[in-house]
């Protein structure tokens, strides 16, 4: 999954070649987290690294759209996030997501001296992430969704999750032009998907006595882990999760982005040829 979205990237790179004087190109590189069953409602809390490309074509000094990839872990656990500690569940993924949004300056943002160089903005848009939720047991680290930790592929009604989704990316954000060439910028986005599977968490409980005879002691035991802190097994159909609200992940942090091509230096450019062209055909 994560070569096709990097080939999607690649290719919306090489459209923007054909609009240089509008495009810019640079690198995102902050923090990231989650807002789920392990993690209701505190934002930044167990926050984790992310980065990535970002490329923007400037239609107009308030219209922008951006399209970037990024790459980020995220990661909660009921004993710091919540004080749920009977269920002892925790998770961490990586997540690889190929975004396109359109930003809307507040402010009209130039790159010429004299103009305004700085703008606060909002931005939306659509993405497609991969991600693929993890936990540690005994010193290893395991894959969850093939193990079926909520009974899927035993109990008929509970379906195995697809480790791909889409997420409505939305936020804030401060850029700034330095000279003609250099942009910084530093943002805020939210992604609402359509999973409730970020963190492996959603319904409820399958019988664990049945999850460890047909799957293993592993796979029950890391369906279930109350009886790591003294806690007792849950009983089959219990509340495990919430499955009437889907997850959301955030990204929060830097951008630098270089011209390609600056537009006010392409029209010097013509600007000059045109006077040397003239002065060529008086002498």
């Amino acid at each position: 999954m994560k070569k096709y979205i990097l080939a999607v990237f690649v290719f919306l790179l090489s459209l923007g070649t054909a609009f240089a004087q509008k495009s810019e190109i640079g690198a995102f590189v902050g923090t990231s987290f989650y807002i789920g069953d392990l993690s209701h409602s505190t934002i930044f809390s167990e926050c984790g690294i992310s980065g990535g490309v970002v490329y923007r074509y400037n239609f107009t000094p308030r219209w922008a759209l951006k399209a970037n990839i990024i790459f980020a872990e995220v990661h909660a656990s009921d004993a710091k996030s919540n004080g749920n500690y009977e269920r002892n569940l925790s998770f961490k993924s990586p997540i690889t997501e190929l975004s396109v949004q359109a930003e809307l300056n507040f402010l009209k943002i130039y790159n010429q001296k004299g103009y305004n160089r700085f703008s606060p903005y909002v931005f939306a848009g659509v993405a497609v992430f991969s991600f693929n939720p993890q936990a540690e047991y005994n010193g290893k680290t395991y894959d969850l969704q093939p193990m079926g930790t909520e009974g899927q592929g035993l109990d008929p009604s509970k379906k195995e999750y697809a480790l791909c989704s889409f997420a409505v990316p939305f936020g804030i954000g401060l850029k700034v032009n330095i000279g003609r060439f250099v942009s910084i910028g530093a943002e805020w986005g939210m992604r609402f998907t359509c999973t409730d599977y970020l963190d492996d968490i959603s319904s409820t409980y399958h019988d664990n006595a049945d999850l460890r005879f047909k799957r293993g002691d592993i796979m029950a035991n890391l369906a279930d882990r109350s009886p790591e802190i003294g806690g007792a097994v849950h009983e089959a159909g219990s509340q495990r999760g919430n499955f009437n609200t889907t997850d959301f992940y955030s990204f929060c942090g830097a951008t630098v982005t270089f011209k390609i091509g600056n537009e006010s230096r392409v029209c010097d450019i013509k600007h000059k040829e045109s006077v040397r062209h003239k002065l060529g055909r008086k002498r």
